[in-house]
């Protein structure tokens, strides 16, 4: 009980702080990343600046470099960063003004002393570092940023306790992300995956970031790592580090110093030695103080594995010496925070890295935000089904309504349920099962259980309790009569593995079920119509809403056509189905597809299970063979679950295969119903199963079980207006039903825009579209095929190009008609006409009805 409050109130923090911290922290990660490559963007931005030529007599001397510097700014020299053999132009940084923390800086060529030009970025990039660091508005976001860095540290900790799954030791659990997922399902998934993959990055960009957050943590992990004194303490012995905040400014009672810069860098390249590419000198403003050094060596692991030298001014006598390759893993994981923290600790591999889980960031805000919304809703739902039910004191003759749930479904679920049993009669009490006590097994007769699993057969966080202490005990249940709803998914092996072990543990204590336990592969409304069905057939009362299955018919294929032979693209055919005497539809209606899987995929489940082609079962009340009866299931990835099973309880354990819609691309009046059908491949080479079935395995003159299905907010306007139809791909199907109808109306003001790829192989129609141009049944056609040109082209595109002409036709009073992909080309559409209308004008256009989308 203890651990499942924990996790609650763990859960419950995670995503409070999520939905507070995540944006702050979207924004560092996207800032940090972009950081991150600065250096290499401003070279790619300014090559000539940013480079030099190295020359083999080496750089000046600084007796004479600093001069020049000096004479060109103005100003005295403050530190130097010189590459000397890599060809990157070097950096003077200036004394800064009194009561500035830095002096300008400036580019030059170490090896001729001439000033480089100004750089181009510079001052964009020091904003991103501020925004990165401070949100730009100073100690404030510098507190709000090292706030949000420590609940970064706990959302790691915390997404990983939260999410461990039952077999941790299996690699798939943890790093396997299921494209086929939709919905909720998919967004829990992009979210645990994801962190899980990004988990130790940000683990080590939190750790090392705390360090500029907040000088006691600096503080602590020097102590620890190092060993010495803190960080303050070691610094204002031995001066500040490059980049530090020390103040600079001398006072009039302070010695200027004097520097030998010659002294300097003898001592400097005697000590390096012949290894040394870069140094960095920082010189103190005041005499008194030692002049600093920061190099590396060739054989450096990093640009941070930095080397120090502290020496007098005015001799160049080696004051201290730190290197880097002989301080201990501690000393060296210190002096490499921020190597740690930009992953270049680990070479460009670690930085492409990190810099990539940075920009996940954005991913897990977004994503907990869909989560969040998504229990939001579910919970008010559940209030409003709470809200028609009246609990009952308890009497013998009432209904337990006992639930178990994750995510809300199952409870709002349970209320539904509790809602019907009271519509029919019955007193009710709903409660969830960690609520359950002795009394409520003794005294109740009649229970109903919705209850879900979670995970990997998991029971939810609520009921884990219930679980351990109530399934394990030895209860006298003969008294009770249960129904049992069992939510689950079927992605997953154990599939309701938590609602079949209740099940399991009420029947062997002599419990009686009211009838068989209904199980819900991710909310399938025909399972649920089916447990509607059950309570009222429990209680005598139908429920308020019954169901009734759509009446399906059989259509026969009467022919297939390849439309894009050469294609580059999966194959697009055309389809002529002719169905019962009376069929009719109008233009812009839909037909749902009843598709079967094809004879491999039957095949290789009948060998993975052991099962005979011809063994019979039952299915809709007729004997049929098994193969046939999994040609209309959905056949799992997974078929643990399945091997040992019989026939009968394999067809029973799968659920029937869904409709797909497709867009009827004909007119009644043609006598053939045709669709226009994408062959969908899967990355493992099988075929999508609508697709699949209609495009491959189902030979010409095969039934398909079809119905029309009414569109009508897609069909055509009742007045002769001008229509101007949007498609791209296969969407050209919707869009060739209502030219089609136009024409057969004698309507000839039609404009078609319509995109693909090629158009010597992807242009559908192309006889048909291009005859009716001839004619004058389509006034205008225009045709963005994207890879015809080096530079794509899309519907969009070719909309925004006839601007003038959109306006008028509009202005005339046209209907607009889009059919196709919804990401892309339909999204561009509808840019488009809000950047060319406004979108006040598209409101009125979609109120008017004159703006219509059939788009998937």
């Amino acid at each position: 009980m203890v651990v499942c409050v924990f996790k609650k109130v763990l859960f419950q923090l995670h995503w409070f702080f999520g939905i507070t911290a995540g944006l702050v922290l979207a924004v560092m990660g996207i800032s940090g990343a972009l950081y991150s490559f600065s250096d290499e963007i401003l070279h790619g931005l300014n090559p000539q600046s940013m480079s030099v030529e190295v020359r083999p007599e080496g750089i000046m001397p600084l007796s004479q470099l600093v001069p020049l510097l000096e004479a060109a700014q103005g100003e005295k020299v403050f530190g130097l960063r010189i590459d000397t053999a890599l060809g990157d132009a070097a950096r003077v940084n200036y004394m800064p003004a009194p009561g500035e923390r830095r002096g300008p800086m400036r580019y030059f060529d170490p090896f001729t002393g001439q000033m480089q030009g100004d750089v181009v970025g510079q001052d964009f990039f020091e904003f991103v570092l501020q925004f990165h660091r401070f949100l730009t508005i100073g100690d404030t976001g510098r507190q709000i940023t090292g706030a949000c860095t420590l609940i970064l540290l706990f959302f790691a900790l915390s997404g990983l306790y939260l999410r461990w799954p039952r077999k941790a030791l299996d690699w798939r659990a943890w790093l396997t992300l299921d494209w086929a997922k939709k919905g909720r399902a998919f967004n829990w998934d992009l979210h645990s995956v994801f962190g899980t993959w990004c988990l130790v990055f940000y683990l080590m960009s939190a750790v090392t970031g705390l360090t500029w957050s907040y000088s006691w943590f600096r503080d602590g992990l020097n102590l620890l790592l190092v060993g010495g004194p803190p960080a303050g303490e070691q610094r204002r012995r031995e001066g500040p580090p490059p980049g530090g905040k020390q103040d600079r400014t001398k006072t009039d009672a302070e010695p200027v110093a004097t520097v030998d810069y010659d002294a300097l860098w003898d001592s400097i390249k005697r000590t390096a030695g012949p290894d040394l590419t870069t140094f960095v000198l920082r010189v103190a403003p005041n005499g008194g103080q030692p002049a600093t050094v920061f190099y590396l060596l060739r054989s450096s692991p990093h640009e941070r594995a930095l080397n120090q030298i502290s020496l007098e001014p005015n001799t160049g006598k080696v004051l201290k010496q730190q290197r880097y390759a002989e301080q201990p893993l501690g000393g060296q994981l210190f002096a490499s925070i921020y190597a740690l923290h930009v992953g270049s600790y680990f070479g460009i591999v670690g930085r492409i890295l990190m810099t990539l889980a940075s920009l996940c960031m954005p991913l897990f805000f977004v994503t907990g935000w869909l989560l969040y919304l998504d229990r939001r809703r579910k919970k008010r739902a559940t209030a409003l089904s709470r809200g028609a039910v009246v609990n009952q004191p308890g009497g013998t003759g009432d209904w337990l309504v006992a639930f178990a749930s994750q995510s809300g479904l199952a409870e709002q679920l349970a209320w539904q349920s509790a809602g019907q049993l009271q519509a029919a009669g019955h007193g009710v009490r709903v409660r969830s099962l960690a609520q359950l006590d002795d009394n409520d097994w003794q005294a109740t007769q009649q229970v109903l259980f919705v209850v879900s699993t979670f995970g990997d057969g998991q029971a939810p966080d609520n009921a884990r309790g219930f679980e351990r202490k109530v399934l394990g005990q030895a209860y006298a249940l003969g008294h009770i009569r249960f129904a049992l709803l069992s939510l689950g998914d079927r992605q997953y092996a154990n599939f309701c593995a938590f609602g079949q072990r209740l099940q399991g543990w009420l029947e062997q204590h002599g419990a009686r079920p009211a009838f068989t336990p209904v199980e819900v592969d991710n909310a399938d409304t025909e399972a649920l119509q089916q447990w509607q069905r059950q309570l009222g057939q429990l209680t005598g009362s139908a429920p308020a809403a019954a169901w009734q299955a759509p009446v399906f018919e059989a259509w026969s294929l009467q022919k297939r056509t390849l439309l894009n032979p050469g294609s580059a693209g999966a194959p697009v055919y055309l389809l002529d189905l002719q169905g019962p005497p009376a069929s009719h539809w109008e233009a812009g209606d839909l037909v749902e597809v009843l598709p079967r899987n094809g004879t491999p995929s039957v095949q290789g489940m009948l060998k993975r299970l052991g099962l005979s082609a011809d063994a019979k079962v039952r299915l809709n009340d007729l004997q049929e063979p098994l193969a046939h009866a999994l040609a209309l299931r959905q056949l799992p990835v997974s078929t643990e679950h399945l091997v040992g099973l019989h026939a009968q309880a394999v067809v029973d354990a799968l659920i029937p295969v869904d409709a797909r819609e497709y867009s009827i691309a004909s007119v009644a009046e043609g006598g053939a119903l045709q669709l226009i059908v994408r062959l969908e491949r899967h990355p493992d080479g099988t075929s999508g199963l609508g697709s699949g079935w209609l495009c491959e395995h189902a030979a010409v003159g095969t039934h398909i079980s079809l119905r029309v299905r009414r569109n009508s907010s897609f069909h055509l306007p009742s007045e002769d207006a001008p229509l101007i139809l949007l498609g791209n791909g296969t969407g050209l199907a919707g869009l060739r039903s209502l030219l089609q109808a136009r024409i057969a109306r004698g309507q000839r003001r039609n404009w078609l825009v319509f995109g693909e790829r090629n158009a010597e192989h992807d242009f559908y129609c192309r006889d048909e579209l291009q005859g009716a141009v001839e004619r004058g049944d389509l006034q205008r056609l225009d045709l963005a095929f994207s890879r015809d040109q080096s530079e794509k082209i899309y519907v969009q595109d070719r909309l925004l190009d006839a601007a003038v002409q959109l306006q008028q036709w509009l202005a005339d009073g046209a209907y607009i008609y889009v059919c196709g992909s919804l990401i892309g080309m339909a999204g561009g559409v509808d840019e488009v006409l809000k950047q060319v209308l406004g979108e006040e004008a598209v409101e009125q256009l979609v109120e008017q009805g004159r703006y219509r989308r059939d788009v998937y």
